[in-house]
């Protein structure tokens, strides 16, 4: 109770702090033949001095989504579980507008020509419009409840889909999606796409078994591209449940931006040999850098989660390259320099192995709590090299 209390904290903290760098806008479309009025959240670390890019979200239903996803993007930010984002909300709500932008034709599930429209409108005129106007990352994310949940789906199925994440929040699905959906899924073959579907018990008995189907569906697709998570809250309303499904999403979704879970570790990592299990680490913050603009060095602790692998696997033969790998990283940190003693330790080359150890010692400041530790090292060394140490 305590955790969840503090996290709301924190959000309520985070949105009150960052409230000014939401800018509200005025966009007049010529697809439309109308204006729309836009909400943009541009994080605090966006500056004019910067190069650095950020991940876009889309959110449909504004008036009442934006706040929501807002504050959570900015708790995961802070909390190292997501990029910063650039979010745009869409308003639809003031004349009804949701109904014209989302509708659908009964007889195929495909937009209306009014849908249609508003379709080109975001992927044509708004996209373009933010792409020349700020520093947009690769990976884009699209936000949508009930009837603009099942909108989202059009920027999937085609041929070359618009978003990489989807967030279906309730979907009042058009018959034929489902199958669609899964048609798409099954033959995705580029770069992966990441797909969030929640219930909720207010939905009527005909929605609800619409969305069960698909989850069913979906569960059942065999593609290593097409990622999927399905929420049901069966204790909560269609209001709760956008509280909910929105974290639950980003939790999902920035999955691969997170430090390594056990989760990850147990399915992904647990079984390599050590380089592979270096190149794994390499790689997923290469895809981070490239996919959400974030130019992260490799974190300490996912530093420590593949340490086991490296110590304990093929005689500690990768030691060295683990701890070069660090001295680059961490260049002030005396870890690398441990690794790189230990393994000369283990090969008996004891001469360089005092030299790391001491580099390591060297580094760390007056009163380091490690200091003993460090020190007990070199002291080690020299009775291996005197011949008298005793194990």
């Amino acid at each position: 109770m305590k955790k969840f209390l503090l996290s709301i904290l924190l959000l309520s903290i985070s949105t009150l702090m960052f409230s000014q760098k939401i800018q509200t806008k005025k966009f007049n479309s010529e697809i439309l033949q109308n204006d729309r009025y836009l909400k943009i959240y541009i994080p605090p670390s966006y500056t004019s001095e910067s190069e650095k890019h950020y991940p876009l979200t889309i959110v449909f239903d504004a008036e009442y989504l934006f706040d929501m996803y807002v504050g959570n993007s900015i708790l995961f930010a802070t909390k190292d579980e997501a990029p910063e984002q650039i979010i745009v909300g869409i308003n639809q709500n003031y004349n009804g507008e949701r109904y014209d932008d989302c509708s659908y034709q009964k007889e195929n599930s495909l937009p209306t020509q009014q849908s249609e429209a508003f379709y080109q409108f975001v992927k044509i005129e708004l996209l373009d419009y933010l792409e020349q106007n700020y520093r947009i990352s690769p990976f884009k994310t699209v936000v949508g409840n009930t009837l603009t949940a099942n909108f989202t789906n059009y920027f999937l199925i085609e041929k070359h889909p618009t978003f990489n994440a989807f967030i279906n929040i309730s979907p009042y699905y058009a018959l034929d999606i489902p199958v669609l959906l899964h048609q798409k899924a099954t033959n995705l073959n580029d770069e992966n796409i990441y797909y969030y579907l929640s219930n909720n018990k207010e939905n009527s008995t005909e929605k609800a078994q619409l969305i069960k189907d698909t989850d069913t569906i979906l569960k059942g697709v065999e593609n290593a591209k097409f990622k999927y998570k399905y929420d049901a809250f069966k204790n909560s309303s269609k209001t709760a449940a956008i509280g909910q499904s929105v974290p639950s999403a980003l939790s999902f979704i920035f999955e691969m931006y997170s430090t390594i879970s056990e989760e990850e570790f147990e399915n992904n990592i647990k079984n390599m040999s050590p380089p592979d299990a270096i190149a794994y680490l390499e790689k997923k913050y290469v895809e981070i850098e490239y996919l959400f603009g974030s130019d992260l060095k490799i974190r300490e602790k996912d530093i420590f989660a593949i340490e086991s692998i490296i110590l304990d696997k093929e005689n500690g033969d990768y030691l060295k390259n683990f701890g070069e790998m660090i001295n680059k990283l961490y260049e002030e940190s005396p870890i690398g320099d441990y690794y790189i003693g230990r393994y000369y330790e283990t090969g008996k080359n004891y001469r360089m192995a005092l030299r790391y150890y001491k580099s390591g010692y060297m580094k760390l400041p007056e009163g380091d709590p490690n200091s003993d530790g460090y020190y007990q090292n070199i002291e080690r060394i020299l009775q291996k090299r005197d011949g008298t140490y005793i194990e």
